[in-house]
């Protein structure tokens, strides 16, 4: 019988305390130098060390895992996983790893070390991240072996790394469209930032409405935006429709509006993205840019059984988007 590898034998051949191996192993690696972790989570991963815990679930449960890992980021306020974005993401691979026969397991973080030592402690098939930027993508690759597949991926991304992005330039021109269609004349784009993606979102609509479109940047703390709105509703009520790059942001103005007296489509009609069902909890019903969920949950994890097998995989596969059209919005 092949004997088991013990945390003291990596210490040892590493020439450090169990300590400072346990630390990394962990997440704790506040406590060692950035060398120290790096040297520890390859000697981990290269010899196959499992915590006994762990050890003892995989060998109960022998099903495949795919790890999912959520990004804790700050606008979500202590509630990622209750997104809409999230839950229907995380809905969509869930359904998709069953099918597949295989077991998802979910995490939340705050830091991207923690990704380390999660795909370090699990015998994991893949990894689907959600949240994170490039230059997190590039560390993960230095340290841990795994497959993984990334939504929302931009810029530079390293080897064995899928990015599964949606087409956000264009799901923002359809919306710029069909408001110019609609005959509006002055229409608004509300975002927390300017970057990445919702970068992507505005230059479509701009594309989309033409040069009158304009831009507003919004807080990401509920209580600091609600505060922000009021100070800006004159200025928002200039506007015959606004754009919100996510549907929470979106239902969140439409609230807000209505609170505050503004007829939701008659004075201002709003559109949302990414089609959650926020869309129909709110009325009038929000007109948003749908991304199939499913589908990417399908491609994510084909990617990820691609670069298992050393199969080609492109590195960025973008899928489409639609516009579906409720009640938020109207013709001029």
């Amino acid at each position: 019988m092949e004997e088991k590898v013990r945390l003291s034998d990596i210490a040892s051949e590493l020439g450090l305390s169990t300590a400072a191996v346990s630390y990394v192993l962990h997440g704790k690696t506040d406590m060692v130098s950035e060398r120290t972790a790096v040297r520890v989570r390859r000697a981990l991963e290269e010899r196959g060390y499992l915590p006994r815990a762990a050890e003892v679930l995989l060998a109960e449960n022998p099903a495949k895992i795919v790890g999912v890992v959520i990004n804790v980021h700050e606008k979500y306020e202590a509630h990622v996983l209750e997104d809409a974005f999230i839950a229907s993401a995380l809905n969509a691979l869930s359904a998709e790893t069953a099918r597949r026969g295989l077991q998802m397991m979910v995490r939340a973080v705050n830091a991207i070390d923690e990704i380390v030592s999660f795909a370090t402690m699990w015998n994991l098939e893949g990894l689907v991240l959600i949240g994170f930027c490039s230059a997190d993508y590039k560390h993960l690759r230095e340290n841990v072996r795994i497959p993984f597949a990334v939504y929302d991926a931009c810029g530079i991304i390293a080897e064995r790394i899928c990015a599964v992005n949606i087409d956000d330039r264009h799901g923002g021109f359809q919306v710029g469209e069909y408001f110019r269609l609609c005959g509006h004349r002055r229409a608004l784009c509300l975002s927390d930032n300017d970057t990445d993606m919702d970068l992507e979102r505005w230059k479509g609509f701009c594309e989309g409405f033409g040069s009158s479109a304009e831009f507003m940047m919004i807080p990401l703390i509920k209580t600091e935006r609600m505060a922000f709105y009021r100070e800006k509703l004159p200025e928002i009520r200039r506007f015959s429709a606004v754009f919100a790059v996510s549907d929470y942001y979106a239902v969140d103005l439409i609230r807000f509006l209505q609170s505050s007296g503004v007829d939701i489509p008659g004075e201002i009609s709003v559109a949302g993205f990414d089609d959650t069902p926020l869309c129909g909890m709110v009325y009038p019903s929000l007109t948003s840019v749908r991304q199939d969920t499913g589908e990417r949950a399908k491609t994510a994890l084909d990617a990820i059984a691609k670069m298992r097998a050393d199969e080609p995989v492109k590195p960025v596969i973008t899928l489409s988007t639609s516009l579906v059209i409720r009640d938020s919005t109207r013709n001029c």
